[in-house]
Formats: structure tokens, C-alpha cells, sequence
């Protein structure tokens, strides 16, 4: 319990901090206008990290190397709090390797989670359109080229779900590359 309290504490603000960093990398990448609330609010969650890291990792071409480095700081963070709490700082050089697994865990998450919203807001026709038009952006790029091989179902467009299973099988690699890289630290 002593533990538990802590670990879920350090995903829950690294998920949020560490996932608007991501978030911020991937509205740039889209060249997404950061004139909406969501956008507003990447930045004043993530300046305070990025702005810093800016001055020394300029971005490479439309990658925003700062807003992904922070991002991994943050992961590498909540891995030296958690390994200390067990007492295993002493396999700290495997500590980089499994925080950047941890940082592609986070960003499957995030993805997994947009293409849920993108979906709930496919079936709303009410929903607000900037939000739509917000979420849609970022997802596209996802299922776009999963509709060439996707038909519609009944008019129903399932490369959302495909994407989401694509994702999470992603994310059974990841878990067993960081199973693998806790093993080969003992």
C-alpha cells in the first residue's frame, strides 16, 4: 500500500503533465492552432518544462524536440521516485531505457484515448465543432490510412476500433519490452 498510494499518484500527474507534453508535440507536428481552450491549456500545463528545454533543444524541422524531451524527463522522474521507494536505485542504468518505454507507453495511451473521443464524437451530431474539428485533426492521421483496407460496415466507419486494436497490441509489446528491461536490470 505504501507503495501503491505513491505509484498511482506519479501516474496520475506524470499521465497529465507528461501526456500535454506529448499532446503539444503532436498539435505541432499537425500544425493544430493552439488558439482553443485544449491548446490554451497544453501550454500553461507544459511551459513551465518546455519553455527551459527550449532554450537548449531547438526543433528539428516540425518535431519540437523540447516538448518530447520534457515529456521523458518527467517519465525518467517518476521512475528514480519509484525505484527509490524500492530501494532499487542500484540498477539505475537501466533506468533511461525503461522511462523511454514508459514515454511510449504514455503515448499510446494518450492516442488510445483520442481515437476513443474521436469515436463518441463521431456519434454525436450535436457536439461542438471546434471540438470536432479539434479531435478530428489529431485522429485523422490515424485512420486515414486504415480506411484503404477498412470498408464501411453498414455505413458505420470501424477504423477507429481497428486503430484502437492496433494500439493496444502496441501496448502488449511495450509491456513485455519493459518486463524485459526490469528482468535484464536484476
Amino acid at each position: 500500500m505504501l507503495y501503491q498510494i505513491p505509484s498511482f499518484l506519479l501516474d496520475v500527474i506524470v499521465g497529465l503533465l507528461g501526456g500535454a507534453c506529448l499532446l503539444r508535440l503532436y498539435m505541432q507536428l499537425q500544425r493544430v492552432p493552439f488558439g482553443n481552450p485544449l491548446g490554451r491549456f497544453v501550454f500553461a500545463v507544459t511551459d513551465w518544462i518546455v519553455m527551459p528545454l527550449r532554450r537548449v533543444l531547438p526543433s528539428f524541422r516540425r518535431w519540437d524536440l523540447a516538448s518530447l524531451v520534457a515529456a521523458w524527463l518527467l517519465v525518467l522522474a517518476k521512475f528514480v521516485i519509484l525505484w527509490a521507494l524500492l530501494g532499487v536505485l542500484g540498477r539505475w542504468a537501466i533506468l533511461p531505457l525503461v522511462s523511454l518505454i514508459g514515454l511510449m507507453q504514455l503515448a499510446v495511451s494518450g492516442l488510445t484515448a483520442l481515437l476513443v473521443v474521436y469515436a463518441i464524437l463521431s456519434w454525436v451530431p450535436n457536439a461542438s465543432s471546434m471540438l470536432q474539428d479539434l479531435v478530428g485533426r489529431l485522429a485523422e492521421p490515424l485512420v486515414r490510412p486504415l480506411r484503404r483496407f477498412v470498408p464501411l460496415l453498414g455505413g458505420v466507419d470501424l477504423s477507429p476500433l481497428v486503430a484502437i486494436v492496433l494500439l493496444q497490441v502496441v501496448a502488449i509489446v511495450l509491456g513485455n519490452l519493459m518486463g524485459a528491461a526490469y528482468a535484464a536490470g536484476r
